[in-house]
């Protein structure tokens, strides 16, 4: 295992979730984390906890607002983790406002932390640019269509990044997670009890599951890239099949 003592690492979506389980699992590691998300009290409280955090609030959706907040710093770790979905409509019945907000937060999202981050660590030579994808980007689901559609495209990235950048130090990452317990489903349906009952009589996936595979990928010695990580619940079968406790 490499050490992150000395490094700087970015991670979006840090308020909650994977995202601030991913800031806890690289500062226990050594690194300085700069927090960014738009909710600026959850990233105090998270910046207080940790040993070495910076907060710089922001909303990907915002490339202008992404770029300006890490100008001119070195970035030796990067985790995209911002991301969401809205409702659970057909997409013959679906809400444009809410596939937009999915789309750019999610897809367009991932490309302003590359645009911001990339450029900077190909100069450097080194660094790891971690995205967040989901298991959504490689299954589609009954009524997922358009997240499932910002997941797959999540995974273009990745594979873009390797032809357009790759072989220059930088190494690219993708975690796909299948189901996780966290506040994305409540976002998501934005009903309590709806929400939990996604995840009766099974055992998902926790953040800090998703955050271990991450710090796994970014302290492997520099002539290791992992590439791809799929982490499935072990009674998730497929993204729409799974075996729950009677």
């Amino acid at each position: 295992m490499e050490s992150l003592k000395g490094k700087t690492a970015w991670v979006t979506g840090a308020s909650a979730g994977i995202g601030a389980a991913t800031a806890r699992a690289l500062c226990s590691e050594g690194a300085h984390v700069l927090l960014s998300a738009r909710r600026t009290d959850r990233l105090a409280a998270l910046a207080e906890e940790l040993d070495s955090a910076e907060v710089l609030p922001l909303d990907v959706c915002d490339a202008a607002q992404v770029k300006a907040a890490v100008a001119g710093r070195q970035l030796d770790v990067v985790v995209a983790c911002a991301g969401l979905a809205r409702g659970l409509d057909l997409i013959q019945d679906g809400n444009p406002e809410d596939w937009a907000v999915t789309l750019d937060t999610n897809l367009k999202g991932v490309l302003h932390v590359v645009h911001a981050a990339l450029p900077g660590m190909l100069q450097q030579g080194h660094g790891d640019l971690v995205l967040l994808g989901s298991v959504a980007g490689r299954q589609v689901y009954p009524a997922g269509n358009v997240y499932n559609a910002s997941k797959y495209g999540v995974r273009a990235v990745y594979e873009s990044l390797r032809m357009d950048a790759g072989g220059k130090g930088v190494r690219f990452t993708t975690v796909d997670p299948g189901m996780v317990q966290s506040e994305f489903t409540l976002a998501r349906l934005g009903d309590p009890e709806a929400a939990a009952k996604v995840y009766e009589n099974m055992q998902p996936l926790t953040p800090q599951d998703v955050a271990e595979a991450v710090l796994f990928a970014v302290t492997r010695p520099a002539h290791v890239n992992i590439g791809e990580i799929v982490l499935w619940p072990t009674c998730q079968s497929s993204t729409r099949d799974v075996s729950r406790d009677s």
